[in-house]
């Protein structure tokens, strides 16, 4: 079936072209390169994997409980809407409720890997473009497995999120080449692992528990990343250019809160937009939620060198100022071991099944 014909809202027109500035770079110097970047660049060699074969998609998921994550994080729970919805109805609403939450981030996983090509293209350093590189394909891989999980096991998905849309095309329209690394590598990555994180930890299904750990472990590159190669270049700049950048993640931080109401999700079930914003306003799960959200991007902002009294300030507004203490690098390491830790279990298993295969095997044929 058709992608269109699975979209529960009209997406618009089938291709979205956002127009291309700035200048394509080419380096010739192929000797040198700094020595932390191209470990990394190594590193994201040997981790590549296919998702076709590391994920088991024989896995069966129920699409009115694709994530099993608790009721309590749906907006309208507790209130009259929710309380007149029969089982069927609100099997329907967790379904579309995945299907918003996984839709959102395959569009944001094909932008990471349009913004990533971009970053091949603009960044000035060899060592940067050859791990770019590498993470091109890595979000290619997400993107894919998103799609397939969205396709196969709810059958169901939502447009890209107007805010969502609306940073992708702020970061993709800017000249300047750090751009994409500040708002893909920065805010987008960094939001979506705090979202997958979240659910990564709180479902009981284990389909979606491997595409969020392997996912993550891949992601835990990128910001890395991101943080290296940007910590460096603002080092190198005049405080109204870091003005510029701190105003552009103000902006683009203020988009992100905003894009997780989910209030598409409950127009659909009849319950008008301001109304919707309403009780996601109200919701004591989501406001934790977006706090956790911006436990990634507060740190990795503040590591790069963009803490003025503005950006401070924002964060004061947002609830969120005190994630800038937050330990990053530990957050990351816990995001790869995770993954290694779900792989060991997940052989363990397969190897446990396969020794009691074999003996059911001899004995039988003892027995005969």
């Amino acid at each position: 079936m058709a992608t269109y014909d699975l979209y529960a809202n009209d997406p618009g027109a089938p291709l979205w072209q956002v127009p291309a500035t700035g200048a394509a770079r080419f380096s010739w110097e192929y000797d040198e390169g700094r020595e932390r970047l191209l470990a990394l660049y190594q590193k994201g060699k040997d981790k590549q994997w296919d998702g076709q074969k590391r994920i088991d998609w024989a896995l069966e998921v129920d699409p009115h409980d694709p994530l099993g994550t608790p009721d309590e994080s749906i907006s309208i729970h507790g209130t009259p809407h929710w309380a007149r919805m029969n089982d069927r109805d609100r099997g329907e609403l967790r379904k579309h409720f995945a299907s918003w939450q996984f839709s959102q981030f395959l569009h944001g996983e094909q932008g990471a890997m349009v913004c990533a090509a971009r970053i091949v293209e603009s960044v000035p350093d060899l060592d940067a473009k050859l791990y770019s590189a590498t993470q091109t394909m890595d979000e290619a891989r997400h993107a894919e497995i998103y799609a397939r999980f969205l396709h196969e096991k709810i059958g169901m998905l939502y447009p890209v999120n107007d805010n969502l849309r609306s940073l992708l095309g702020d970061t993709l329209r800017d000249s300047r080449w750090d751009m994409p690394y500040l708002g893909m590598q920065v805010l987008i990555e960094g939001l979506a692992l705090a979202a997958f994180g979240m659910i990564r930890d709180t479902t009981d299904k284990p389909l979606p528990k491997q595409i969020l750990a392997y996912v993550m472990q891949d992601e835990a590159r990128h910001v890395a990343f991101g943080r290296m190669a940007l910590r460096d270049y603002y080092k190198q700049l005049t405080d109204a250019e870091l003005r510029e950048r701190e105003e552009f993640v103000i902006e683009g931080c203020y988009l992100m809160r905003d894009r997780l109401r989910g209030v598409e999700v409950l127009e659909n079930f009849g319950i008008p937009k301001a109304e919707a914003e309403e009780y996601s306003e109200r919701s004591e799960f989501l406001a934790l939620f977006r706090q956790l959200l911006f436990s990634r991007i507060v740190p990795c902002v503040k590591d790069i060198g963009l803490w003025g009294k503005r950006l401070q300030q924002a964060y004061v507004d947002m609830g969120v100022f005190d994630m800038g203490n937050s330990n990053l690098d530990l957050l990351m390491a816990q995001d790869e071991e995770l993954a290694e830790q779900l792989d060991a279990e997940r052989f363990a298993a397969e190897e446990k099944a396969r020794v009691a295969e074999v003996e059911q095997a001899i004995e039988a044929g003892a027995e005969s």
